[in-house]
């Protein structure tokens, strides 16, 4: 058995010198800056969209989650700031490529945008406060305005990382979120949940039509984000309506569930194929938003596909109308990143898709 001191002889001083080079050069690569800025600025970045590109400053990329916070980490959140206890940083990249050049993507800090959105816009009230329990019911309209002021004027910190490229923004992400083990998805769903229709899916994702339909970044197609969303398709088709709580919980169950019971491999096929040649034939840039997109949001290929197989369900030989609501702002609002971890929100965005292509009035849920 080697000796400690052996052990460490075996790095060499070469060794050395060539690793402390690298700490150095990659240091050199990670440049930020620090930035300060009010609770109400940073929610018009995200929300408010630039007239030249008919986007917000900043923005969630696709590989992050959706809204996963609950009502009460919401509020205990909002708890904080009132209380003016220490608020973690913001971490954004200035984005230097691509479609989305000079925007700032959110690296961290996304489920506290995404609640500061809500609270602000009296989307949720607050609930079970332990050191503020008189707010109890309070939506953000109910503060005094000099309270609301106060509010919008309290300020986090960001930090700005520049020339940092798609995959080092993910990893950031994953060792922010995780200690540095990446979050649960396909490519981990593929080592622990194997079975038929995993198998199914693998070869159903492998379509060159559906990636030409539906482009997605390289770093995403290496985490099998075309596996997952042929995953999205089939249960939400199957069970949209009994969606009722994590995402990544929601497509565990079913994937099980069909790897542990018969289906129709080609009925299956077959719904996926004329969904393909309906988007096709009437979207003009097939899944995409514009043609000069390069990516497309899961959450917006989700609410087509389904929509549309939902539509070819109820009339098969289905020719739309029109197609105008697929530029309208309610679309837009209900594919937004942050508008997708409810069920009433997925039910709304999949029948809006339905019914505008049946021609009907949209069959919204009102949970």
């Amino acid at each position: 058995m080697a000796k400690q001191g052996e052990m460490f002889a075996l790095i060499s001083d070469e060794q050395k010198i060539e690793a402390e080079k690298q700490i150095i050069e990659r240091q050199k690569e990670t440049d930020f800056d620090i930035r300060e800025y009010p609770i109400e600025v940073i929610v018009s970045k995200y929300v408010d969209k630039l007239e030249e590109t008919d986007k917000a400053e900043l923005f969630i990329p696709d590989y992050q989650r959706e809204l996963v916070w609950s009502e009460e980490q919401q509020g205990r959140f909002i708890e904080s700031i009132l209380l003016n206890l220490p608020i973690p940083y913001l971490y954004v990249a200035d984005v230097h490529t691509g479609e989305n050049e000079g925007r700032l993507e959110i690296v961290d800090g996304s489920q506290r945008i995404r609640t500061l959105v809500r609270f602000l816009g009296n989307d949720f009230k607050l609930d079970d406060l332990k050191m503020l329990p008189m707010l109890n019911g309070f939506y953000f309209k109910d503060f005094p305005v000099s309270r609301q002021l106060r509010f919008r004027r309290k300020t986090m910190r960001m930090i700005e990382l520049m020339e940092v490229d798609e995959e080092a923004r993910r990893q950031l992400f994953d060792r922010l979120n995780t200690g540095g083990t990446k979050l649960k998805d396909m490519e981990q769903r593929f080592g622990s949940q194997d079975g038929p229709f995993t198998d199914f899916v693998r070869n159903t994702a492998a379509s060159l039509r559906f990636r030409q339909l539906c482009p997605i970044s390289d770093v995403r197609i290496n985490h099998r984000d075309y596996e997952e969303m042929v995953l999205r398709f089939y249960a939400y088709l199957h069970r949209y309506e009994a969606f009722n709580k994590r995402v990544d919980e929601f497509l565990d169950e079913y994937l099980d569930h069909m790897n542990n019971h018969d289906f129709d491999r080609e009925e299956l096929l077959t719904t996926f194929e004329n969904m393909l040649d309906f988007v096709q034939r009437f979207f003009p840039h097939g899944f995409k938003k514009a043609p000069n997109n390069s990516s497309v949001p899961r959450i917006r290929f989700e609410s087509i596909s389904v929509g549309v197989a939902l539509a070819q369900r109820i009339a098969p030989g289905l020719v739309p109308a029109s197609m105008a609501w697929l530029a309208s702002d309610e679309f837009k609002t209900l594919t937004r990143s942050d508008a997708s971890n409810s069920r009433p929100k997925v039910v709304n965005r999949i029948h809006f898709v339905r019914d505008n292509l049946l021609g009907r009035e949209v069959q919204y849920d009102q949970q």
